[in-house]
């Protein structure tokens, strides 16, 4: 298996009575002078019943005596024809709370088992001038000497295919740059975070 290997082989239009993750509306709203506008959104039809968001992004930063590292993956993306630069990440199913779908889609993704979730974040809007997605961050807490994270080894799905790789904190802002240089794509979550870290250590924060 290579990513590498993944490509679009076409496209075409699609209607939301053929589509299975996604649809498109028409809303009608007032602006800020009460006139009526429209706008063109994308929601997703995946987002379980009393719940009010979709997904979760995963913070998980492993402890190690060289410093801190962060646990990223790659992911081929078909609506940008690129593999991807990502935290781990996934969609919350029925029943669930947020910090139980993050620590099910660790597991899943990257073979890491955290023992709890330490932080959530606010609700964030991934692209609110196109759709309405929505998503909370949580950090994770890894034992690193439980024998279960020596070895991790991912659960996937069939249609699954996943790169897991470490990039120490100090070096996340300079290995994105590298990593688009050579062709990935840095998904905002990671690149909002590593422009987090170098400001933090401009104002020194």
């Amino acid at each position: 298996m290579s990513l590498s290997n993944a490509k679009v082989l076409s496209s075409e239009p699609l209607t939301n009575s053929d589509a299975v993750w996604a649809k498109l509306v028409k809303l009608t709203y007032t602006d800020s002078k009460s006139q009526t506008r429209t706008w063109e959104s994308a929601e997703r039809t995946t987002r379980p019943k009393n719940c009010d968001i979709d997904g979760v992004g995963i913070v998980a930063i492993l402890e190690k005596p060289t410093g801190p590292e962060i646990v990223l993956q790659k992911q081929y993306r078909a609506p940008i024809d690129k593999i991807c630069i990502e935290v781990p990440a996934g969609l919350i199913d029925e029943g669930e709370s947020v910090e139980q779908a993050a620590l099910r889609e660790l597991k899943e993704e990257t073979g890491y088992v955290a023992s709890k979730a330490s932080e959530t974040s606010s609700m964030m809007f991934n692209d609110p001038g196109f759709c309405n997605t929505n998503l909370r961050m949580v950090h994770v807490v890894i034992d690193m000497s439980l024998p279960e994270n020596q070895n991790p080894q991912p659960e996937l799905e069939e249609d699954e295919f996943i790169e897991v790789f470490l990039v120490p904190l100090t070096n996340l802002y300079g290995e994105c740059k590298r990593l688009e240089a050579e062709g990935y794509a840095i998904d905002a979550r990671v690149g909002t975070f590593a422009e987090g870290i170098e400001c933090a250590k401009q104002f020194k924060l």
